[in-house]
């Protein structure tokens, strides 16, 4: 079964509240519950033989949602810090953005946008270790949009939960604070 990792170092971040980590960091938990939860009443129809049954169906459907809700908001977290943390600009990482988009600036430019699109979702930085290729992109609810294969590097969440108690609808004053937060040492690794 899966536990909730603790983020609480998060607390104090500039730019977010505390009440607003500690409403995210409880949202986080339910798809954790929701997540052990479907693991075992799937586990159970299983063993039942109950592959067949609307219910086995709907929530093996279901279960995308709330695993990818866990799993991108530990990444979300995860590639925060209270007091960002930079690379230096000769670190793959940044020698890769450069040669995909020109320059640190531009990349940072095209994430920004891709997180001020309208809807709800996510703006990741992913890696496709087949072409070696980096691509930002907008992810549609948890389940869907991800490019099979790519690796996330950066994940923010753009979902209203993350921003609105702190910005309203300014979500561009939050992406600014998340840029502020970044832990590019994380983020780094996961190439």
């Amino acid at each position: 079964m899966y536990t909730a990792k603790k983020f609480e170092y998060l607390l104090g971040t500039k730019g977010f509240s505390d009440a607003l980590l500690k409403n995210h960091f409880g949202l986080y938990e339910g798809y954790v519950k929701n997540t052990n939860a479907l693991v075992e009443k799937l586990n159970s129809l299983s063993a039942d033989g109950a592959f067949t049954t609307p219910e086995y169906a709907e929530l093996k459907r279901r279960f995308g949602w709330e695993y990818d809700g866990m799993r991108l908001h530990e990444l979300y977290f995860g590639n925060m810090a209270s007091m960002g943390k930079m690379i230096a600009e000769g670190h793959p990482l940044m020698q890769k953005i450069i040669s995909t988009w020109g320059s640190v600036g531009a990349w940072e430019k095209d994430f920004k946008a891709t997180g001020a699109m309208r809807g709800i979702g996510w703006a990741m930085l992913v890696h496709d270790k087949e072409s070696d290729a980096l691509f930002n992109v907008w992810i549609n609810e948890h389940d869907t949009g991800h490019l099979a294969g790519a690796t996330p590097l950066l994940v923010m969440d753009v979902f209203e939960h993350a921003f609105v108690l702190d910005y309203g609808v300014k979500r561009a004053d939050y992406i600014e604070a998340f840029w502020a937060s970044i832990d590019w040492e994380v983020v780094s690794r996961r190439l």
